[in-house]
């Protein structure tokens, strides 16, 4: 039933997380790298875990992953959407827990393009009566 390796992509924003997992101990690997050093201060330890935590898989998978675009919280997001659409493929009995939990919904929201006349988005330059 588990296979040598799953694959999924998970996405939020622009960020692009492509994700193997494979029967293991727990590691996970980003960019070659540990998430604590990738990811610097941000705290990103309970999202990783929720995937795991839901399907009570703790320690049963090593991830390995590449993240490319985004910033870093987007990148921990997509990182999370991809290990959740792997689970998925190695049981899909996991699949009603990670949708409900909300783990294999894409993130739809994105940068909002700016407007003309317009110094953003929604902010205007200040306004001068005289």
């Amino acid at each position: 039933m588990v296979q040598e390796k799953t694959y999924a992509t998970g996405k939020r924003k622009t960020a692009i997380a492509r994700v193997w997992l494979k029967p293991g101990s727990g590691k996970v690997a980003v960019n070659a790298m540990e998430p604590a050093e990738y990811f610097g201060n941000l705290y990103y330890e309970p999202k990783l875990s929720k995937p795991f935590a839901v399907t009570n898989t703790t320690d049963n998978y090593d991830v390995v992953a590449t993240v490319a675009g985004g910033g870093k919280s987007a990148q921990v997001d997509a990182l999370v959407h991809g290990i959740a659409r792997a689970l998925q493929e190695v049981d899909p009995e996991m699949r009603h827990s990670l949708k409900k939990a909300g783990l294999l919904t894409r993130d739809p929201r994105g940068k909002e393009r700016k407007k003309y006349g317009l110094r953003s988005a929604r902010a205007r330059f200040q306004f001068s009566k005289r």
